[in-house]
């Protein structure tokens, strides 16, 4: 009989603690194994160390009962199921970069013993399920490998662990059957692919919508060249007609996840994905039309310009790949001034919003989280780039 029913592997993180209380809270005895020890600590100690909605309340209801957290690896022996939460990042190049991930199965070895379950649960380029289960049989490892992809939007992951179907693929009937039964407790729709079916599955969602937002702001960029307002057109375009519902606004499109994935897409297509490629120009290429559009109309190198959020989407403190820096980092070159600020993110450097908003000759809403409603009046009087339509006044600047 094992210890633990299921150990996540790199379980501090956005993907890893909401599945891990999810688990926990349903009665399963989970452990989080993950070398963060400044996260480790404030989890065991009942917190979140991230804005994550309604994972709070779980976990002090489960932490130290159901859910435990340690940074001792052997934990991994004592547990059925085995999720790891380790994907293939790119490297400078926009290639995938594999080192990380067979260094971590390397150390992963000696903890690991016949009759496991190891699934693969974030985001691998297509083939890797494949190679990581070849790799433990040469071990002589009887194991079971299993790509069974998140799918949630960061901040709504506790709800929609419980409503998204949920992916799962694998090798052999009985750890298929095994690891639909582990996650049927969470949700009741298991969709069966093959590994590599699963793979492509999950590229493919993230890089749609990452193509869908580098056509809105694609739109934005031409209305806007032109003196006009994109959101009058965009208004105009999705009223009452059905076909363009989904439509979605213009805004920064980065972070974690959607760049990283397309960029994947591209390589495992021997870089010949031209839809992905040019995506990435248009979303990368937005905040240097913005700054481009405001030397144009105004003398930057005179004025003081404040970035309001910094974390890479609204009402997350999330700040990976966030196009704000990006900004800030071209803002400093081409401005008198710059000034950041954000409700969740805490840097040293950081101004209030009240004094960004008071020192600020131009505001460029960088993250639209919901609190900065309240300063809609306050920001009236200023020269105001939001690029959402946050604030309702249209996106021309």
């Amino acid at each position: 009989m094992t210890k633990y029913d299921l150990c996540v592997v790199g379980g501090c993180g956005h993907v890893g603690l909401p599945l891990s209380i999810a688990f926990a809270s349903k009665g399963l005895r989970v452990c989080i194994y993950d070398v963060n020890q400044d996260a480790l600590e404030i989890i065991t100690r009942g917190n979140t160390p991230f804005l994550e909605e309604g994972a709070d309340r779980l976990l002090k209801d489960t932490v130290g009962k159901t859910l435990f957290a340690t940074n001792n690896p052997k934990v991994i022996s004592d547990a059925k199921f085995i999720i790891v939460v380790i994907g293939t990042p790119v490297d400078e190049h926009l290639n995938p970069e594999f080192t990380m991930m067979k260094k971590f199965f390397n150390n992963l070895l000696p903890y690991l013993r016949d009759g496991q379950h190891i699934i693969l649960r974030s985001t691998v380029f297509p083939g890797t399920t494949e190679k990581i289960n070849e790799f433990l049989k040469s071990k002589g490892l009887k194991v079971y490998v299993t790509f069974c992809p998140e799918r949630i939007a960061q901040g709504k992951a506790i709800e929609e662990l419980g409503t998204l179907p949920q992916i799962v693929s694998g090798f052999e009937d009985r750890s298929i059957n095994e690891v639909s039964k582990l996650f049927k407790m969470l949700t009741k729709d298991i969709i069966i692919l093959q590994p590599m079916e699963a793979e492509l599955a999950k590229l493919f969602t993230n890089t749609w919508r990452y193509i869908q937002f580098a056509i809105a702001n694609q739109f934005y960029i031409i209305a806007t060249s032109y003196g006009l307002d994109f959101y009058k057109i965009y208004e105009a375009m999705k009223y009452r007609y059905p076909r363009a519902k989904n439509f979605p606004p213009a805004g920064f499109a980065a972070g974690p996840c959607l760049f990283k994935d397309t960029m994947q897409l591209a390589a495992f297509n021997n870089n010949t994905f031209f839809l992905g490629h040019a995506a990435m120009l248009v979303n990368e290429g937005l905040p240097n039309f913005i700054i481009q559009r405001l030397k144009d109309r105004y003398s930057l190198r005179n004025k003081t310009v404040g970035i309001l959020g910094m974390a890479f989407k609204a009402d997350s403190d999330d700040k990976r790949e966030s196009l704000s820096y990006k900004l800030k980092k071209i803002l400093e070159i081409e401005a008198k001034k710059v000034l950041c600020s954000d409700v969740y993110i805490h840097e040293e450097g950081f101004v209030s919003v009240h004094e960004l908003i008071r020192n600020s000759d131009i505001v460029i809403l960088g993250a639209p989280h919901k609190r900065y409603k309240k300063y809609q009046d306050l920001i009236s009087n200023k020269i105001l780039v939001d690029v959402w339509n946050f604030f309702g006044k249209g996106g021309l600047f």
